[in-house]
């Protein structure tokens, strides 16, 4: 609804707006500034191979393409300022019916993300402009495309920096310090036009009431898209636009219900069930878990009709003219396509805006936790009772209650803190939405919607509240249910995209710690120089291969020289100065070892002889080599050397050695992956002489020697997920852990108790504690099984209310 306003109101709001996009505008240099400084950084730090690569493309990129996406970003904002105001577009907005492709959705995501921060950093800010714009304009809602909405800058930014031709991984490289550098600016920007505003005599008292009008009119009002009463129709389709059931996809064809004998996903034949029994502790999970989820189709499937073991679903929806869906199953062959009743999609819409402003409520409310959660468990009940009365056929019916009970459970479960199980009740409606258009969400474990409810639950049920109430993890998560409340027609890649961003946080938030970085710097430095050690012992065994070189040399050089070589690399960069240097040592002790028979080799031998046995020193002193040790290796090369110089060593030619030095240049050129399969000196003491790092606060549980791992342990400790919790018990003491890193090859893994202690385990030993029952999973099953379990529990006891 538009109320006309006079022209000196809305010059008023074109100006405000003018403010504002030149104030943002200006921000964009200062934080391409920020961006090449990071990415400079980056390039500049020491890592992994891999890594390094990337770092370096990343800085080329954008030295190349940063001022393009300046001055593209430049342009489009202010032509963004040029269609903004008025709400014109929001009133049509809400009709548009389009299928959004996979790569827009993962832009989307990306510029959610920015626009959640500046959300949650300019909340009261940004919705005190919205009233006062709404109040020039005479409108009840921004435009969708409105310059004021933090949505529009941070799609604009990440839609020009692809058109410059810069990745999304570069994005998610550096989008903490696109957030650090542009916040606080746009924050500013609306403080500034909020007081621009008031100093023109705009809303100087902003009255709340006609705000709480307007949201009750909007959830009325939706029901005005599914054939009901209530609210005017910009009301309506704002609610539609809002909550993302405007169509799109969902009002698609569908396969039929996953229940009624779907094989999608990879349920087990209904024929066979897996045994429980025999295998390893996580196959014999998996075998219980895929039970429990088949034993569920089948309680549903001899409810509803449907062969269990029939090729296709039996069961499935026709679309009247009037655009609800009934049942039109029943009979035999393969399945019709089923069309997701656009009224039914509203009353989700509807249902799930209700219950995320009631959450609000529960959350700000007083009173007791528990009363609160039984206050939210109620609620989400009645709504369920609501959607089964408007759900078009028993397949939606079944879907609405059995996603419900699973909830319940999921609720129940007192060791989520509070604030977090609030935000897990949001996720209801989603997952009700993609349940009933993509049936294998009742199918698969590995479908995105359980498996990020299973991640997050995992991580959050070894925290007490005190810990989470507040935290970035809490805050994560918040932001993780928004994103997927902003995108319902984006069905399970939205909950894919969120998963992986929620895995990436997790192993960025549980290694925050000092001693957790320190712990993880050491290992990962350790696994590194390990794996180095052998590419460049497999490299110099090549370049000797068909060289006359001592034995004493070769072995040298094998065991000593390349590990000098690697902590050198890993210290000093592959290309640094003095890694350059050591690697120089090498060819230089090969020639020096080989036959002199002329008196200008012998000359220059003796002239170089004094620093040679410096250097050699210098490299072995990296490795903790001193005293006795090392004299011991350098009387062994003299003797060679001397040899060498009355010609008792056969001769090499220079050719060779030149080639041989310059191999050794560029070594990291030619060395390849040989995986995690090195045997590593891991104990404190070892890891205190090789890195200079104090490792008294490791508790170190290397590999036994000699010891056999089973494959399927291996396996499985390869599997386990960072952020769950084990207890642990270990050296006759028993902890709680959570496992916080795994290093780059997954041969070290570090775990963390409350108490501050960490255990660095390497892999073997780590398979044979899960073997042994001294590290056991803190869940049996994780938090949807055991979600969907308690469902068919309840159902079993009381199988009428499946439909009633």
């Amino acid at each position: 609804m538009s109320i006309a306003r006079s022209a000196s109101s809305l010059q008023l709001a074109r100006e405000t707006r003018e403010r504002f996009v030149a104030a943002t505008e200006g921000a964009i240099v200062p934080l391409a500034r920020a961006i090449r400084d990071r990415l400079t950084a980056l390039a500049s730090e020491a890592g992994n191979a891999r890594a390094m690569q990337e770092h370096r493309d990343d800085f080329v990129a954008f030295q190349g393409q940063g001022t393009r996406w300046v001055s593209l970003a430049q342009t489009g904002w202010r032509k963004a300022l040029a269609g903004s105001g008025g709400g014109a577009a929001a009133a049509s907005s809400g009709l548009r019916l389009e299928l959004i492709g996979d790569e827009e959705v993962e832009s989307n995501i990306l510029s959610s993300r920015l626009a959640q921060v500046i959300h949650d950093k300019a909340s009261f800010e940004l919705s005190d402009l919205r009233l006062r714009i709404q109040h020039l304009e005479g409108t009840s809602e921004l435009d969708a495309h409105d310059v004021l909405k933090p949505e529009t800058l941070a799609k604009l930014l990440v839609e020009q920096w692809l058109g410059a031709g810069l990745s999304r991984g570069m994005w998610t490289r550096v989008q903490d310090t696109v957030q650090l550098a542009l916040v606080d600016v746009v924050v500013k920007a609306y403080k500034d036009a909020n007081v621009f505003l008031v100093a023109n005599g705009v809303m100087q008292e902003i009255d709340l009431k006609s705000f709480v009008r307007r949201t009750g009119s909007s959830g009325g009002g939706a029901a005005g898209a599914g054939g009901g009463s209530g609210g005017p129709t910009t009301s309506s389709g704002s609610m539609a636009r809002d909550s993302g059931m405007s169509g799109g996809p969902h009002s698609a064809q569908r396969p039929g219900f996953g229940f009624a004998g779907s094989q999608q996903g990879s349920v087990p034949s209904a024929v066979a069930p897996p045994a429980t029994t025999g295998g390893s502790p996580l196959m014999i999970a998996r075998q219980r878990a895929q039970t429990a989820l088949l034993s569920l189709k089948r309680f549903v499937t001899a409810r509803i009709g449907g062969d269990t073991g029939a090729g296709a679903g039996q069961h499935y929806q026709a679309a009247n003219p009037d655009g609800r869906a009934t049942d039109a199953g029943g009979g035999g062959g393969p399945a019709a396509p089923r069309v997701f009743s656009r009224t039914f999609a509203g009353a989700i819409a509807d249902a799930e805006v209700a219950y995320r402003m009631a959450a609000t409520q529960f959350m700000d409310g007083p009173g007791e936790q528990a009363t609160l959660m039984q206050q939210t468990a109620v609620d989400l009940r009645k709504r369920t009772t609501e959607l089964k009365k408007r759900a078009p056929t028993t397949a939606d019916k079944a879907t609405v209650e059995i996603v419900a009970l699973m909830f319940q459970a999921i609720l129940a479960e007192e060791r989520i803190p509070f604030s977090a199980r609030v935000w897990f009740a949001r996720l209801q409606m989603p997952v009700l939405r993609v349940a009933i258009a993509e049936p294998e969400f009742f199918g698969t474990l590995q479908h995105p919607a359980r498996m990020l409810i299973d991640r997050m639950g995992s991580c959050v049920m070894g925290f007490d509240a005190a810990a989470i109430t507040g935290s970035a993890l809490e805050g994560e998560i918040r932001r993780v249910v928004q994103v997927i409340e902003q995108y319902p027609e984006t069905g399970q890649r939205v909950f894919k995209l969120v998963f992986d961003e929620f895995v990436a946080f997790l192993n960025r938030y549980l290694t925050q710690s000092d001693t957790t970085q320190r712990v993880m710097s050491v290992a990962q430095q350790v696994e590194q120089k390990e794996t180095m050690a052998i590419q460049y012992t497999i490299e110099l065994r090549k370049m000797l291969n068909d060289m006359p070189v001592r034995d004493e040399i070769r072995e040298f050089l094998f065991k000593v020289w390349a590990e000098v070589l690697a902590i050198a690399a890993l210290r000093y960069g592959a290309q640094g100065e003095q890694t350059v240097m050591l690697k120089r040592v090498a060819s230089d002790l090969v020639w020096a070892a080989s036959a002199k028979p002329n008196r200008t080799d012998r000359a220059r031998v003796i002239q170089d002889l004094p620093q040679l046995l410096q250097r050699l020193r210098q490299g072995m002193a990296l490795l903790g080599i001193v005293d006795e040790p090392q004299e011991a290796h350098i009387k062994i090369i003299g003797a060679t050397l001397s040899d060498a110089f009355l010609s008792k060593t056969e001769a090499i030619p220079q050719a060779k050695i030149e080639a041989m030095a310059e191999r050794l240049t560029h070594l990291e050129d030619f060395v390849t992956d040989v995986g995690g399969a090195s045997d590593l000196p891991l104990d404190a003491h070892s890891i205190e002489l090789l890195l200079g790092v104090d490792a008294a606060s490791i508790e170190v549980v290397p590999d036994a020697a000699g010891a056999k791992v089973a494959e399927d342990m291996l396996a499985w400790a390869h599997e386990l997920q960072v952020g769950n919790w084990f207890m642990l018990d270990h050296n006759d003491r028993v902890s709680q852990v959570q496992f916080v890193w795994r290093s780059d090859r997954k041969q070290l893994h570090l775990f963390a108790s409350a108490d501050g202690r960490s255990f660095l385990i390497q892999a073997g030993r780590l398979a044979m504690y899960l073997q042994a029952g001294l590290l056991v999973p803190a869940e049996e099953e994780t938090l949807t099984v055991r979600a969907t379990r308690e469902a068919l529990a309840k159902l079993d006891a009381n199988p009428e209310r499946l439909l009633n």
